[in-house]
């Protein structure tokens, strides 16, 4: 029946008579594949407490146990004029003195970081500006009047974070990010761009220049960009200038929405063949900014409810899947803030948790697990990964994701576990009655046969 999870016993000879109805995964445990990597980061954090409160996401937030969160669009307010990590933000007067702490305001900004320490998830500090989305008035995007400067302003702030520098912190903030989409929309349409307002040859300069400064003073950090919007000739010609003029490129974060995971997994192989062609092959690939979108304009709307639903969760829990099996190191999801549209992990007025923070919360658990074991399945709209701890202990994740509305019916498959049989099973499911509800799960032979919904996932620990 639709909505209902049935977990069957199978005897070998029965599953060979139902080898047309059931499809099946096979999980290797003796073949370590590599770590589970850090699928699981996204843009921005949990909402902070003011005087006025009495409620907040931050104990739903740490329990994901999020490994980065990127300050990009960062807002405590819900309104994105008020950003609170912009260089605008924190310098507001680039006439003032780089040097003297009153030039700089970080009020705002240091609330945020202090937030995302109290529940454990390290900043990824991008050095930049928020989009401007207004076609007739752009404010903080265009190219800084002076490089030099500006660099020594990051510089400072970086001081201020790492080193305790104007009453700041010691908290070892390892990535930073310099700019954001300086890609986006048409370059020779200087005044509609969102992001940029100069060139493609003043972003290079500009970039050139603060990443040198910033690798100069601090060789322990991580410095990359430029979170572009895609992975083009655009991008090979700003490797091919950092190359040329030996600019260190610790990281190379890009940006994808898409409604397919095989677009992500496509565009990773892409990200890491432009970075390893330009001579980056230490260069982490970074995919800093993703998640489902249909459309920017007609089928926006539809977007934003696919995100908020259980379609848009099971789109997340199979991008986190996809590209575990691909050469990117992190992804970001866009965007962890409950005051966002584009938030699918918790409710927009209480901040609870909503069917795409299991997602997320289910990646954390099975990072818990550390090695990622060979899983064989070759079964349409399926994405599986399984890892084991040392004890022999396993976690699969298993999601069915199908961009076809059209598609209704439950598909059943069936997971073994080469040489291994386990008496006591625990799965988790979500679908569109399901939230991460536990069903126990009897097992003989190692043999679990699922039916899933088109759009859910069903974490499973053996």
């Amino acid at each position: 029946m639709r909505n209902q999870i049935i977990f069957t016993l199978i005897a070998a000879a029965t599953l060979g008579s139902q080898v047309c109805s059931a499809q099946q995964i096979t999980i290797d445990t003796e073949s370590a594949v590599g770590d589970i990597k850090r699928m699981n980061a996204v843009n921005n954090g949990p909402s902070p407490v003011f005087e006025w409160q009495s409620q907040d996401n931050i104990s739903y937030y740490k329990m994901l146990e999020i490994p980065y969160a990127r300050t990009h669009d960062s807002t405590l307010s819900g309104d994105y004029s008020a950003n609170v990590v912009d260089i605008s933000c924190i310098f507001p007067d680039f006439s003032k003195d780089v040097n003297d702490p009153a030039s700089y305001d970080f009020y705002y900004t240091d609330k945020m970081m202090l937030t995302l320490e109290q529940v454990g998830t390290h900043p990824f500090f991008r050095l930049g500006q928020s989009i401007e989305n207004a076609e007739d008035k752009k404010y903080h995007i265009f190219p800084p009047s002076d490089f030099k400067k500006w660099a020594r302003i990051c510089e400072h702030i970086i001081r201020h974070y790492n080193c305790g520098w104007a009453n700041g912190y010691e908290l070892g903030i390892e990535y930073w990010e310099i700019w954001n989409e300086p890609d986006n929309d048409e370059f020779r349409k200087l005044e509609k761009s969102a992001t940029w307002g100069g060139t493609e040859k003043q972003f290079c300069e500009f970039y050139a220049s603060v990443a040198l400064h910033l690798k100069n003073c601090f060789p322990e950090i991580k410095v990359g960009g430029p979170a572009t919007t895609r992975c083009n000739d655009w991008i090979r010609r700003f490797m091919a200038y950092m190359a040329s003029h030996k600019v260190p490129v610790d990281f190379f974060s890009w940006h994808l929405y898409d409604t397919h995971p095989e677009g992500m997994a496509g565009l990773a192989r892409t990200a890491r063949q432009i970075a390893d062609e330009a001579g980056y092959t230490d260069a982490e690939s970074i995919l800093d900014e993703w998640n489902y979108i249909k459309g920017w304009s007609e089928d926006y709307s539809y977007s934003m409810e696919v995100i908020h639903g259980i379609k848009g969760a099971a789109f997340t829990s199979a991008v986190m899947t996809v590209c575990q099996y691909e050469p990117v190191d992190m992804l970001m999801y866009y965007d962890a803030q409950s005051c966002t549209p584009f938030n699918g992990l918790f409710d927009f007025y209480t901040g609870k948790p909503i069917s795409g923070y299991y997602a997320f919360y289910s990646w954390a658990r099975l990072m818990k697990y550390g090695t990622q074991v060979s899983v064989c399945e070759e079964i349409p709209d399926i994405y599986a990964v399984a890892a084991r701890k040392a004890d022999g202990s396993l976690a699969i994740l298993v999601t069915r994701y199908n961009e076809d509305n059209n598609v209704t019916s439950d598909k059943t498959v069936t997971i073994e576990v080469k040489g291994h049989k386990f008496e006591n099973a625990v799965g988790h499911l979500t679908d569109s009655c399901h939230m991460f509800t536990e069903y126990p799960l009897n097992t003989e032979d190692g043999i679990i046969k699922v039916s899933l919904e088109p759009e859910s996932f069903i974490f499973i620990e053996l």
